[in-house]
């Protein structure tokens, strides 16, 4: 009993879900030999006071397990291995360069495809360069699969450079290809610069109610310049006069503008300027507003958004994996038309 305790192991900085890391350990340490048939599990409350983690985290570890055929419990002896021969799940070393509400779908999306035959083990770098190199550098060889989104704030270059060292037929790329990264490995991304040209066409009936376009390109942003460019070549292309704001702080708003935001705070501030200006949304002032989420159905009426298809994205990445490809897939980008145009 004793020896499952030190097996088993709960990482604090890892994001995937306690009661994961829990069953993953216990799968590693059947898998290893160090957890034999008949061995006897730790109580649920010796589990949790060893790990300091909640009793219903052990508790769901144990009826997964059971559910899995691996754990048998017996009342008043407590829970006992009773197979040890199972499909062996792939490790995964899942890196993610923050947390939002549409990397939430993408690592749902994840997860869910890939059900019990992958042990994921989540980490978030904050787009840190060195938070990102030390989690490479110390896990990678541990792991069968590395699933990355590449953005960084600073020495971007160096990232992409260090994410090219990884053995390819373990490396599968989400939400962007990295410049540089050469080789057969598996990704799934966006378009950056096609996707919003071509979902500005769509919008083109409603656009030419107004005279300029204006985006908001947060500075020093992870976001892809190609976005830039792809709104630049737009313009030319349908001769409209625009404008690249870095922010909207000391910004006086424009009769007959249409601004695209890319974050959450700059449309909140937008949002709070077309209220104080008692501007007409739709009307004096047009709103795009990337990446769809529930509340922009409801904000001013209906925000339109511009949007890829984030559960995708995480699907093909896990089927990608699953499948050993090294398959690239362009995540398409969907335009939802409300009243903010």
């Amino acid at each position: 009993m004793n020896n499952i305790l030190k097996i088993a192991r709960i990482d604090a900085y890892s994001i995937t879900p306690k009661y994961l890391q829990l069953i993953n350990s216990i799968l590693q340490g059947i898998q290893s030999g160090q957890i034999k048939k008949n061995d006897v599990l730790p109580s649920i409350n010796e589990f949790s006071y060893a790990l300091e983690t909640a009793r219903s985290t052990v508790e769901r570890a144990y009826n997964e397990l059971k559910r899995m055929g691996l754990v048998q419990s017996v009342a008043g002896k407590g829970f006992f291995i009773v197979h040890t021969q199972f499909q062996r799940p792939v490790k995964v070393l899942l890196l993610f360069n923050k947390l939002s509400i549409h990397k939430k779908l993408i690592y749902d999306a994840f997860s869910e495809t890939l059900g019990n035959e992958a042990a994921i083990d989540f980490y978030i770098y904050n787009n840190d360069f060195n938070v990102f190199k030390k989690l490479l550098l110390d896990k990678t060889d541990h792991y069968a699969k590395c699933v990355i989104i590449p953005h960084f704030y600073e020495n971007r270059e160096m990232g992409y450079k260090l994410i090219d060292t990884i053995a390819k037929e373990k490396l599968i790329l989400m939400d962007k290809l990295a410049e540089g990264v050469t080789g057969n490995f598996g990704a799934v991304y966006e378009n950056f610069e096609e996707d919003i040209f071509s979902a500005l066409e769509k919008l083109i009936d409603r656009l030419s109610k107004y005279n300029k376009l204006k985006i908001i390109f947060p500075q020093n942003s992870y976001y892809s310049k190609k976005i830039l460019i792809g709104f630049l070549r737009f313009c030319q292309h349908y001769n409209y006069d625009n404008e690249i704001l870095n922010n909207l702080d000391n910004h006086e708003m424009e009769y007959g503008s249409v601004y695209i935001n890319l974050i959450e705070d700059d449309l909140v501030i937008l949002i709070e300027k077309i209220i104080e200006g008692n501007y007409k949304i739709g009307k004096d002032i047009g709103v795009i507003s990337y990446n769809e989420t529930p509340i922009k159905k409801i904000i001013l009426d209906g925000i339109t958004t511009i949007s890829t298809d984030f559960k995708m994205m995480g699907e093909k990445a896990a089927e990608l994996l699953l499948s050993n490809s090294s398959e690239h897939i362009q995540i398409p980008f969907k335009v939802t038309l409300r009243n903010s145009l």
